[in-house]
């Protein structure tokens, strides 16, 4: 049996991975989370998946954790995430550096196999070209969420040198779904759409993102996983569509039957970059299909909407 951590696991992506891979009865799924934004309802009932609070930056928490499984892989999403609450606390956000320290460290220490972490498109920052690739697209971070982030690349990559810890790094883009919170942008949409309410924009609405259906992300990561691919490398796992904030929320309010009216309110200071598009070439690999459409996605959170209007 694999015993599989996953760090976060109570999160949107977090706890839709444990649900994928507590599907496979050969699979123990331990999901840790401290409940800052993540939420146990998001875990289905199964016996092989386990949900224990703590928090992975409490060395003596992590530690018990880790001393009494004896994991197989660590799955390390625990963060603090959504742009609001990482620009209001700065300091919060760099404390995730000592739980990377932590779990990289535990896994050293452990005999973990490998070691899975859920980068971010933030590292890239404002793009000098599109699309962003893994490999040639240079690392433009400045905001402190971006920052850890990157640093936890560089860590992960040096425990490799020294410990021969393997690795892989999931750059995740805009990624959406049913179990999401209102934090970000499609569910916050969806949900003022569907009560008839305003849908805010910063700035014009000219910005451009690409939007990765919750399904795409975790079977090309499971798949990862699972076929022991992408070792010791870096994924870009998002979309190549691109589409401006303006765009998307006429796209909702048109799937979603809304009276909703855009409401333009003034750009944020930092923080809401205005492109962003990966190379999803070795993310595709990973598919045996198609990657979701946005219009097809959206249709399935509209229709689905049980967790996020909460």
């Amino acid at each position: 049996m694999n015993k599989i951590l996953i760090t976060g696991g109570a999160g949107f992506v977090g706890g839709s991975l444990a649900n994928s891979l507590s599907k496979d009865k050969d699979n123990l799924v331990v999901v840790v989370d401290n409940l800052l934004t993540g939420d146990q309802e998001r875990l289905e009932k199964r016996e092989n998946l386990k949900f224990i609070r703590a928090d992975v930056n409490n060395h003596k928490e992590i530690a018990s954790i880790f001393y009494n499984f004896s994991f197989d892989y660590v799955f390390h999403y625990a963060a603090v995430v959504g742009v609001k609450r990482t620009l209001e606390n700065p300091i919060m956000v760099l404390d995730d550096l000592k739980g990377m320290r932590n779990v990289l460290d535990l896994c050293k220490n452990t005999a973990v196999k490998r070691i899975f972490f859920s980068s971010s498109s933030e590292v890239y920052g404002e793009p000098v070209e599109l699309p962003q690739n893994e490999q040639t697209t240079p690392l433009n971070s400045r905001l402190p969420y971006a920052i850890v982030k990157n640093v936890g690349e560089a860590f992960l990559k040096s425990y490799k040198q020294e410990y021969n810890l393997d690795y892989t790094i999931f750059r995740f883009f805009n990624t959406y779904g049913s179990l999401q919170s209102k934090d970000f942008v499609i569910s916050k949409f969806i949900s003022s759409a569907l009560k008839n309410e305003d849908i805010t924009i910063y700035g014009d609405g000219s910005q451009t993102r690409t939007f990765c259906y919750i399904d795409d992300n975790i079977d090309a990561c499971v798949n990862a996983f699972k076929n022991d691919k992408f070792v010791n490398d870096v994924i870009n796992i998002g979309s190549d569509k691109v589409y401006s904030v303006l765009e998307l929320a006429k796209l909702i309010i048109e799937e979603s039957n809304s009276k909703s009216k855009i409401v333009f309110l003034d750009p944020l200071e930092e923080g809401d970059m205005t492109r962003r598009q990966p190379d999803i070439s070795n993310m595709k690999s990973l598919l045996d299909h198609e990657p979701i459409s946005l219009r097809e996605g959206l249709k399935k959170v509209i229709q689905n909407p049980n967790f996020f209007l909460k």
